[in-house]
């Protein structure tokens, strides 16, 4: 909002009244970012800052870290040791960073990581992280426990936009249902990016997670907006992976051949989790290698669930949208493994499809950000539950034979539940109806900004 609008809205408000024009005022379309032109918000400095832990490809015996300062920090250490009541936990074990470079409008930073193994399983470890003369607070993370155990994961959808404003609420929300979860999924298109203030996107989507990516491990995929095009509006057109993307995080470097930076998998308990990059199969061409690659990682998974996280949807429930080359290349592995979950994002509304009549693969589409599309009528025919017009976070709770999948508002409201029961030679589906809040539909013509294909943005 402008600073004449905030004025008339400042009067209107002091007079108890709220003419039309102050009510205009009010609901002016939000920037991507709060950041006004020409402040700098997200300078690095000596101080470490997006700090963020990831599994490693073992995580019961290993995390990495990833986190930032400015560029007079080089190799700094991290410091773990078994965490403790006693502010004496001991002499920690170190771990030396390494660390690069990266340019944004916000300065010159040193994007660090630092690799942690030989833990022991199921145990609350404190951390922390080196800048320049000075260090973070402790942060505390479980490593994965032994196969059998209870285990609580978040998922998300895209936070993409205005991350700030209206994600906080969704993690926030996200935590207090879930104080136990230690791992948590990101499908993708975390940041909008494009835009000439990328850095300043990925210091809200930090800000907006709080103390989430130093309390549990997270693993994101990475969505078409961790790219940009390269030559956009030429013959040379094409997309190139952002800088942010591979220094961000510390993740697993197991991925498919020709998207080595953007694929992984890790085991986490009884789950095995395997990431594919939709966007490099989609438009660099490596859905076949990342197909064989899948093939490899699901074949020697010998955990009892399995999970493929990706952004672009296999079935997609906006109109428009076809992701044929996923489901012709990389579909057809993740049926004959008979994968439990396809977690997705990128259609920014919210659907839930089962591939024929098995009861898995679940195929979910879902969105934790303020952006919202509207839903294709074949979505409506063969999706159940679906959703616009709001923002979601999921819940998925592990133990034993039984999976259970919760999709909750920002505000916690239960919106769609079911269990998967593990029958040995198969699966069996429970639909929870109990609880779930009625179907949510755009209820507004156009957004903000007119237009009548998006539900807000």
């Amino acid at each position: 909002m402008g600073r004449t609008a905030q004025a008339l809205l400042a009067v209107a408000l002091s007079l108890g009244s709220l003419p039309a024009l102050a009510q205009e005022a009010a609901r002016l379309p939000e920037p991507n970012t709060r950041v006004p032109p020409g402040v700098v918000r997200y300078a690095p400095t000596v101080f470490p800052d997006r700090v963020v832990a990831s599994p490693a490809q073992a995580a019961a015996t290993g995390f990495s870290v990833a986190w930032r300062t400015d560029a007079s920090v080089d190799s700094p250490l991290l410091e773990v040791v078994v965490a403790g009541d006693s502010p004496d936990m001991g002499a920690p074990v170190r771990a030396r960073a390494t660390s690069r470079e990266l340019r944004t409008e916000n300065g010159t930073a040193h994007h660090h990581r630092a690799e942690v193994g030989g833990l022991q399983p199921d145990t609350l470890y404190a951390w922390r992280v080196q800048g320049g003369g000075t260090w973070s607070a402790w942060h505390h993370t479980h490593t994965a426990a032994a196969s059998g155990a209870p285990l609580t994961l978040l998922y998300f959808g895209d936070t993409q936009n205005k991350n700030v404003s209206l994600t906080t609420r969704v993690v926030r929300e996200a935590m207090r249902q879930a104080p136990d979860a230690r791992l948590a999924l990101f499908a993708g298109d975390l940041v909008s990016g494009g835009d000439g203030e990328d850095d300043n996107e990925w210091g809200e989507w930090f800000e907006a997670g709080g103390a989430l990516p130093t309390s549990m491990v997270v693993a994101p995929a990475p969505g078409n907006h961790e790219y940009f095009e390269e030559f956009e509006d030429t013959p040379q057109e094409r997309r190139v992976l952002g800088a942010h993307w591979p220094l961000q995080f510390a993740l697993p470097g197991n991925g498919a051949p020709g998207a080595e930076r953007t694929s992984y998998w890790f085991d986490y308990q009884d789950v095995r989790v395997a990431v594919v990059d939709g966007t490099s199969a989609l438009d660099l061409g490596t859905a076949q290698a990342q197909a064989r690659w899948l093939e490899s990682v699901l074949s020697a998974s010998t955990a009892r669930w399995n999970i493929v996280l990706t952004h672009q949807p296999f079935y997609s429930p906006r109109e428009g949208r076809d992701n044929a080359m996923l489901r012709r290349h990389l579909l057809p592995v993740i049926r004959r493994h008979r994968v439990d979950l396809v977690l997705q994002g990128h259609d920014h509304v919210y659907g839930r499809r089962l591939a024929g009549d098995e009861p898995t693969p679940v195929f979910v589409v879902s969105v934790a950000g303020a952006k919202q599309y509207r839903l294709a009528e074949q979505a409506r025919k063969t999706m159940r539950p679906v959703a616009e017009d709001i923002q979601l976070f999921q819940v998925l709770r592990i133990e034993g034979d039984r999976l259970r999948y919760e999709a909750r508002t920002a505000t916690g409201r239960l919106y769609d539940a079911f269990e998967l029961v593990d029958e040995g030679d198969a699966r069996r589906l429970v639909e929870l109806p109990e609880g779930r809040i009625e179907e949510r539909n755009c209820a507004r013509a156009q957004t903000l900004k007119g237009r009548a294909d998006r539900c807000w943005e």
